[in-house]
């Protein structure tokens, strides 16, 4: 044998070692998506505890939530987020959309770590303010919204968040309450940018009968190949709010940051 072919073996029994060392390596996540309407159920009872254990049930490392009341009349000012994030032991990150009964209203992202920064994006929205919350973290970017009920609306904010995915260099993942279904022409404006990751055969609205599919997770198609989704469903059976929640498990590709 040419001592040639034996560095030519050589090498590649070395590529196959650290491809197998770069699969243990690889970080996994589980990743949810719910309009928490909160904790309020399809039955119109207010029990934060049932949204709570639907959420527990998933170990969920990020939660991205909609329709959160922070310190309002309404739910006598409670702060909805920080309740679930105590439960839960995890970190919160709030975006307030509009001022509602001496408090706010909007979204917020739950960690299980503390992001390195965070972000607020204005959207369009005629009914009511709509927002983004963009939450960075070391090996990937996560990004929450509540689409306006309005298409033109919908559209108009589909260039804004390409524009905050362009300025990250790791998979900038969205995820919220997009009110539109499949096929539509919201759909269609996103999936020029963005791959949607999340279930799309059960419908997520109203969770007693199901029949609206308009919550999904989304990656950006520039770092679509750097993950894996190895999980991907509603979970259903729960009547904690309007909404079924979406959950995902994925495996982001082994880099240079997550093999230290």
């Amino acid at each position: 044998m040419s001592i040639k072919k034996i560095f030519t073996i050589a090498c590649l029994a070395t590529s196959a070692l650290y491809i197998q060392a770069a699969d243990h390596c690889c970080k996994s996540l589980n990743i949810v998506s719910y309009n928490v309407r909160n904790g309020i159920g399809i039955d119109n009872v207010n029990n934060l505890s049932r949204t709570i254990s639907t959420l527990r049930s998933t170990s969920p490392e990020i939660v991205c939530l909609q329709e959160l009341d922070s310190v309002t009349g309404r739910m006598n000012q409670r702060y909805v987020l920080g309740e679930l994030a105590d439960s839960l032991n995890m970190h919160p990150s709030f975006a307030p959309a509009i001022d509602f009964m001496d408090g706010k209203y909007g979204i917020g992202i739950l960690s299980r770590t503390k992001p390195i920064s965070t972000k607020i994006v204005p959207l369009p929205g005629r009914e009511e303010a709509r927002t983004l919350l963009i939450a960075e973290f070391p090996e990937y970017v996560i990004a929450c919204t509540h689409f306006s009920l309005t298409p033109d609306d919908q559209l108009l904010s589909i260039p804004i968040i390409e524009k905050e995915a362009e300025q990250w260099s790791k998979p900038f993942i969205l995820a919220g309450d997009l009110n539109t279904e499949i096929p539509s022409t919201t759909i269609d404006a996103l999936n020029k940018s963005f791959v949607i990751i999340s279930q799309t055969e059960t419908p997520t609205h109203p969770s007693d009968k199901p029949q609206d599919l308009i919550d999904y997770i989304l990656i950006d198609k520039a770092h679509a190949k750097e993950i894996k989704v190895t999980e991907a469903k509603a979970i259903t059976g729960t009547i904690a709010s309007d909404h079924i929640p979406q959950f995902i498990t994925i495996e982001l590709k082994c880099n240079k940051k997550c093999c230290k």
